[in-house]
């Protein structure tokens, strides 16, 4: 019996998710699934290749379930109209500029961010082939640098969504890890017992136990089921064993 899930408040800050000139259905469709699973929704295209890309087959496929994003998201034809309400910009770029926002990695600048709680903040992601332009850099307050190695630091579109979506909830709070099954109960202590007299006799019948002189073996392997905590399934498991033991 699965639990059910517990519904988590978290610290509001309207987050918008804007992509520059994508020319990937596909990556449209997983950039939604990022967001979704990391609990955004707000997701903004900026002249997309396709003016139907929202709709596409590979965008839905990528989507992966998260088709409310998709339907909910907008296409514009600027990135001023993307930004209206936004209050604090973070573009994303590999390199940094000669000029412009200062470069910070997302991680240090989101925990200062978390606290500030500004009133609408947008990350901003250039087109897979060429990138944000510098005129959109220069728009943002901060230009954000995911730490990769030095010697390659080429991101897909919809990773590098990813990857700022997480690190931005994991700054907001996160969400609990919620378990799929419920913590199994340990056998009470009449299963136990149970399962001791029947070791007991397969102990005896196999030669392995004298019962004239017993000594500690019971009571220490008595401990041992104490500090292990089986589950019921688990002492029928181990009764399984020594019926088999006792048939051979």
């Amino acid at each position: 019996m699965r639990r059910p899930r517990r519904t988590v408040i978290l610290p509001v800050v309207p987050t918008r998710f804007v992509l520059m000139h994508t020319s990937h259905a596909g990556n449209v469709g997983a950039a939604a699934r990022a967001l979704k699973v990391m609990g955004f929704h707000d997701l903004v295209l900026v002249a997309p290749r396709w003016s139907d890309v929202l709709r596409r087959e590979e965008t839905v496929a990528m989507a992966s379930g998260a088709t409310d994003v998709l339907e909910s998201a907008r296409i514009v034809g600027s990135l001023a109209e993307a930004l209206d309400g936004v209050t604090h910009v973070c573009a994303t770029a590999m390199t940094p500029r000669d000029f412009g926002p200062p470069t910070a990695a997302p991680r240090r600048h989101f925990q200062s961010l978390a606290a500030e709680r500004p009133a609408g903040i947008a990350f901003v992601f250039g087109g897979e082939r060429f990138g944000l332009a510098n005129e959109d850099v220069y728009r943002c307050h901060v230009c954000l640098s995911i730490p990769t190695a030095p010697d390659y630091g080429s991101l897909n579109l919809a990773q590098a969504v990813q990857l700022i979506a997480y690190e931005w909830r994991m700054a907001l709070g996160g969400f609990e890890i919620e378990a799929r099954t419920a913590e199994p109960a340990p056998a009470d202590a009449r299963a136990i017992q149970g399962l001791l007299e029947h070791w007991r006799e397969v102990l005896v019948e196999i030669g392995y136990l004298d019962p004239a002189a017993p000594k500690k073996l019971l009571p220490r392997l008595n401990q041992l089921l104490n500090r292990a905590q089986p589950t019921d399934e688990e002492v029928h498991i181990l009764r399984g064993i020594a019926r088999a033991a006792s048939r051979k």
